[in-house]
Parts: structure tokens; C-alpha cells; sequence
């Protein structure tokens, strides 16, 4: 495997992106924020939240004390804002559990609010230099192509494809770190999904795919791809929207234009369900306290 994962790390050396969370200031805590924020969203979009946030709270205590309708408004448009009530979740339970700091242990990270197997994973490697097996779409389509020959791995995660990660991680808690970090930015930068840049690939002339004949993804049919345009989190995209810019509760009336009737009464009722907005009195809504 050191095949592998030699040269990708020297590529990593000279290609990897100069992001803040990466830099030897930045704190666990940031690290663990921005595995959180990153999460189905691009960096473009993540990035200038993440500076923001973490400059309005750079410790745990500090989000855990802030009001859940400033989180939200801070959250911004990153999309699927129920992390950020997780991450508020997870700031409470550091404080409660750890004295207000993140622990490098994987089973403690993985007991946090909001925190799974990779986000562990990712915060050990990434925040603390230990080894660790990070795996993301990043690294199984890099795993996918490189050593198994298929364009895309299977829609879910395997136990084959854990176990080859498991293999592929160095020893060493530096080696493993850095590898974890250069495998994910090759899946990034490089191995990309719809139009990978093979002439660049540092392991062009290792990748199982390349020398199949770069055959088709054998999953194309179970993967599900959906729409936009028309669907419940639009509609739930932009009552948040209307919510987060609003100067007090919203009536119902002016939330009228985010989706039909009924769709919307449905998103409403989600939206409050999963502590997201609440009714006043009267009925108009608003972000929780």
C-alpha cells in the first residue's frame, strides 16, 4: 500500500489547499466546526461562515451559552440547519462533560451530540495528529478507483471498503494524519466524481481504474439523484430564510410565497419539530429563543 500512499502525501505537500482549519493555530474546537459545517457542503460556502462563527465563539463555552436564534442566524445559508443546533448541542455537552474541551479520544468524540464515526475520526486525525481511519465520499472514490478498478464505490459504505482503508492507514500517528488529510484532498482536487483529472493524478500510473480501461460506475442505476426545484427543503430553505431576516415573529400570511399550502403547512410543522421555529401567541412564527 505504501505504493499509495507515498506519492499522494507528496503531492499533498505541494497541492493542498491553505485553509484556515488546517493552519497550526487553529483549535480543536475549530477543527470540529468545521467538520460539522463541511458536511455535504462545499468549502467555498463554508469558509467565510466558519471565520465568522468562530471569531463570534471560539470555545465551546461560548456557544453554549448563545441564544439558539443567534446560532441559527449565524448558520446562514450553509444548508441542513439542524447541524447547527447540533453543534450548539455538542458545545453544551464539552462544557458539561469536559471542562470546555474537545478530547482526542474517538469513543468520547463519538459520544458528542451531533458527532459520528467520521466526524470522529476526522477531529482525532485532523485536531490532534492521531491516527485514525477518516474515511469520506473523498477517500472511497480515491480507494474506489486507485485499488478496487470501479469508477464510484457502492451508494453505501462496506465493510470491504472499511477494511481497505484500515489497510491503507499508516502505523504512525504523523503518517496517518498526513494521509488521511492528502487522500481526502485528492478525491477533492483531482479524483473527482463527474470529471476526474487523471493527467494530474499523482497515482496515474498505480490506479486499478485507470488500467481497466477506465470502465463505467457498475451502481449507476441505485444511485438516487434528487431535484431542487419544488422540493421540501427549498420550501424549508426559504421560510428559514424569511426567519433569519425577520426583526420579530413572522404571520403566516408572509410566508405564503415559500411553497403551496399544503407543502408549506408540512415544512412548517417539520421546521417546529425539529426545534428549528416556534409560534408566539398569536400564532406568527419565529426562530427559537
Amino acid at each position: 500500500m505504501e505504493a499509495l500512499v507515498e506519492p499522494v502525501t507528496a503531492w499533498y505537500g505541494h497541492a493542498a489547499r491553505d485553509l484556515p482549519w488546517r493552519r497550526p493555530d487553529c483549535t480543536p474546537w475549530g477543527v470540529l466546526v468545521s467538520e460539522v459545517m463541511l458536511q455535504q457542503t462545499p468549502v467555498v460556502r463554508v469558509e467565510p461562515v466558519w471565520r465568522e462563527w468562530t471569531a463570534r465563539w471560539p470555545r465551546p463555552a461560548d456557544l453554549a451559552a448563545a441564544p439558539t436564534s443567534d446560532v441559527l442566524r449565524a448558520w446562514g445559508r450553509l444548508g441542513y440547519p439542524r447541524r447547527a443546533l447540533r453543534l450548539a448541542d455538542c458545545a453544551r455537552a464539552l462544557v458539561e462533560r469536559h471542562d470546555g474541551q474537545v478530547p482526542a479520544d474517538e469513543e468520547h468524540l463519538r459520544a458528542l451530540p451531533g458527532v459520528g464515526e467520521y466526524t470522529a475520526a476526522a477531529v482525532r486525525a485532523f485536531a490532534f495528529g492521531r491516527r485514525s481511519v477518516v474515511v469520506d465520499t473523498n477517500v472511497r472514490r480515491v480507494q474506489a478507483r486507485a485499488v478496487t478498478g470501479v469508477a464510484l464505490p457502492a451508494p453505501s459504505y462496506t465493510a470491504a471498503e472499511r477494511a481497505l482503508a484500515v489497510s491503507l492507514t499508516p502505523s504512525g500517528d504523523a503518517d496517518a494524519a498526513r494521509w488521511a488529510a492528502a487522500s481526502m484532498e485528492l478525491g477533492a482536487l483531482v479524483c473527482t466524481a463527474r470529471v476526474p483529472r487523471c493527467g494530474v493524478c499523482p497515482v496515474r500510473d498505480r490506479c486499478a481504474w485507470r488500467a481497466a480501461g477506465f470502465p463505467p460506475d457498475e451502481h449507476a442505476a441505485r444511485r438516487r439523484t434528487q431535484a431542487w426545484h419544488g422540493t421540501d427543503r427549498q420550501v424549508r430553505g426559504r421560510v428559514m430564510a424569511a426567519l433569519r431576516s425577520a426583526d420579530g415573529p413572522v404571520p403566516r400570511a408572509l410566508l405564503a410565497d415559500a411553497g403551496p399550502e399544503a407543502q408549506l403547512d408540512r415544512c412548517l410543522a417539520g421546521l417546529i419539530e425539529d426545534g428549528l421555529a416556534e409560534t408566539d401567541e398569536a400564532g406568527r412564527y419565529l426562530l427559537p429563543a
